[in-house]
């Protein structure tokens, strides 16, 4: 949504969606402004709880059945499995996510783990064209004034611009910039703690074929989960940085990260994005 510095001081209810990768402050800055005004919606979070869940639960209990206690009590409805997701718990999207290679260290077959992949991108997909209708029950159903749109680190891979529009067509949509000072520690964070990630198809084919070249294994079921995700988290950060570039210059606005650190407030964010529509003068 394009608007004048003042037009958007002005707008009443306003409607904001953060793109950044992980680290550059959205869950803080969420934390930051009132509770009682912003509704706080998760990309994430719709994705785990409306389109992912059971798939999710499938996939825990699959591993429930393995243990020959725990399948027979399942097979005698004794006991049920749901899932405990919030917008501080991810923990669930991210173990379906999965990680790609040997079996025997819990990791995915390439078939699964593409499987799994092309589920996230049409649930992300999902959980984003939602949002115009959350914006409405957001305010007529439990008044909330504002809106916040936190759409996850991996919009930017989606290649879908319906999407964009969307948000763009509801949102003043807003890129967190990482600074470079900054760049090395969430990379090196993310070496020291692999995690689930999403990856276009494409960028997953080509660095897998280039990992598996440099370390001479001859099939992903031999490669150790961690080590290709470590491996591959920093090409991955490098390859997003200018998509979310590209977003923003087409559809929204860019913050430096450092810049939403020093928002102590609602009143310092609303001005800091009302300088960032300043600055870009395309209203």
């Amino acid at each position: 949504m394009k608007m004048s510095p003042q037009q958007f001081l002005d707008w009443e209810s306003k409607g904001i969606t953060l793109l950044a990768m992980s680290g550059a402050g959205k869950t803080t800055l969420a934390n930051k402004l009132p509770r009682d005004k912003w509704f706080h919606y998760s990309a994430d979070y719709r994705i785990g709880t409306k389109y992912l869940g059971e798939p999710i639960l499938d996939n825990i209990k699959r591993q429930a059945m393995e243990v020959p206690f725990l399948k027979k009590l399942l097979l005698s409805d004794s006991i049920y499995i749901h899932n405990n997701i919030t917008v501080d718990n991810l923990a669930p999207v991210s173990s379906f996510l999965g990680k790609l290679g040997d079996p025997a260290q819990d990791g995915l077959s390439l078939k699964e783990f593409k499987r799994r992949q092309v589920l996230h991108h049409q649930a992300e997909i999902a959980a984003l064209n939602d949002v115009p209708e959350f914006i409405h029950k957001a305010e007529d159903i439990y008044g909330y004034k504002h809106f916040l749109n936190d759409a996850g680190g991996s919009v930017c891979e989606l290649d879908n611009q319906n999407v964009l529009e969307t948000l763009a067509e509801h949102t003043v949509i807003v890129y967190i910039k990482i600074p470079e000072a900054l760049e090395q520690t969430i990379i090196s964070r993310a070496k020291t703690d692999p995690k689930p990630l999403y990856y276009r198809e494409a960028f997953l084919d080509e660095n897998l074929t280039e990992f598996m070249a440099l370390n001479n294994y001859s099939d992903p079921d031999l490669i150790p989960p961690d080590e290709f995700v470590s491996w591959v988290f920093p090409k991955l950060f490098k390859s997003r940085l200018p998509r979310y570039q590209a977003i923003a210059d087409q559809y929204g606005y860019t913050v430096n990260a450092n810049e939403i650190a020093e928002v102590s407030d609602e009143n310092d964010f609303i001005r800091l994005i009302a300088d960032a529509i300043a600055q870009k003068r395309d209203y």
